[in-house]
């Protein structure tokens, strides 16, 4: 697929002001080719997973890698792809000690015809430079990074499961500070990589599991004017303590609550959702704002964008607040309530423990219409056999 339009879909309101000037004004000064693409197959291919073998999220890596190496002397090396294999990392690594890491999730699809594509990758390259110029990690042209990527996935497409069962190729790229030597400082050497992996279906059977959320507003996921808007591995290790709690409140996830109005942000490490009647007597689907606090996620793009073309309900992004929330359920208004993400997709929320009340939310009861009809469009432009805008062939 050539770049024809590409600009226009960058520039979406999927990304704060600030960080796209940033990123136009850098992004196409320095980086590697894809021309320049080193290829090394694998001698001993592993055996692909039985269509039968159930696909466990991460557990599974095809034959082949990509790595890309920087200096601050010599600017970026030359591409590779190569077989699958350990990383050697200095002990002083700025990764290991300062967090200087990011990463990315996306999807690659089989669809009906047997082609294989990813899922609006434009959107994941974009928010990776972001993330890298917020790390002070070295610019790259997110179009050779994708272009590279397109041709890992194209040679390790084998491993690309069936779309009958809803499994996929998962892509991580990720990009690490990589200079044998301590101190806080912009890294002078780093490393980008991306490695895949197959994955089944997040809801097995076709079947909606709905998750219970803690609301625990003591505990914040991140905060105005922090990195909670870039994909950074520092903002997902300290949740786990919180994800430990809410297990051990009987809760699948975690509702990240923000500010004294306690303001919903994400749930877990999905964006979250609210279809209700507002109280003005509107049908609407709400979201939070990206206002730096919350990941400006592919597939929540992807819904608002599904939303606003059937027309049919007000589509809004704004604050929403826990008080909020609490009126619209004694008054009966709240229809569903849901997150969304790439491991997901779209994924129905039933139960809300806040401040030591069980929250009960219709989702279920109202047949999830809303979020099933989501998943079918999702699923039709993913694993179908037309082309579509969003898909990019491999």
């Amino acid at each position: 697929m050539a770049a024809v339009g590409l600009g226009q879909i960058l520039a979406r309101k999927l990304l704060p002001v600030p960080y796209f000037l940033l990123a136009s004004q850098r992004c196409w000064a320095s980086s590697f080719k894809a021309t320049d693409l080193q290829v090394e197959l694998c001698q001993k291919p592993q055996k692909k997973p039985d269509p039968e073998e159930p696909l466990i999220f991460g557990k599974r890596f095809t034959d082949h890698m990509l790595t890309v190496e920087w200096c601050k002397e010599q600017g970026w090396g030359v591409p590779c792809i190569h077989p699958f294999r350990n990383l050697t990392l200095h002990p002083a690594c700025s990764a290991l000690h300062y967090s200087i890491q990011l990463f990315e999730g996306m999807k690659a699809f089989q669809g009906k015809d047997k082609r294989v594509r990813l899922f609006r990758p434009w959107l994941n390259m974009d928010r990776m430079l972001r993330s890298s110029l917020r790390l002070c990690l070295p610019e790259f042209d997110k179009l050779e990074l994708l272009e590279c990527i397109r041709r890992l996935v194209e040679i390790d497409k084998e491993w690309v499961p069936s779309g009958e069962k809803k499994a996929s190729l998962y892509i991580r790229p990720t990009f690490i500070g990589n200079e044998p030597c301590l101190g806080v400082h912009p890294p002078l050497k780093a490393l980008l990589y991306v490695i895949l992996c197959p994955v089944g279906s997040y809801f097995p059977g076709d079947s909606l599991k709905p998750v219970s959320l803690l609301a625990d507003p003591r505990f914040v996921r991140a905060w105005t004017g922090g990195v909670g808007d870039c994909k950074l591995g520092g903002n997902y290790g300290p949740t786990v303590f919180m994800q430990e709690a809410a297990n051990r409140e009987g809760c699948e996830q975690v509702l990240w609550l923000y500010g004294p109005d306690h303001q919903l942000t994400e749930v877990g490490t999905m964006n979250v959702f609210i279809f209700w009647t507002h109280k003005d007597g509107v049908l609407e689907l709400v979201t939070p704002p990206l206002d730096g606090i919350i990941l400006p996620g592919v597939i929540r793009q992807s819904l608002l964008d599904l939303a606003q073309l059937w027309g049919e309900f007000r589509v809004s992004e704004r604050k929403v607040s826990m008080q909020e929330l609490l009126l619209a359920l004694r008054e009966g208004r709240v229809r569903e309530i849901f997150g969304s993400g790439t491991a997901c997709q779209v994924c129905p929320v039933h139960r809300i423990l806040y401040q030591g009340e069980l929250l009960h939310i219709p989702t279920m009861e109202n047949g999830s219409e809303l979020i099933l009809r989501f998943q079918k469009a999702l699923s039709d432009i993913q694993y179908g056999s037309d082309s579509h805008k969003w898909m990019l062939p491999v």
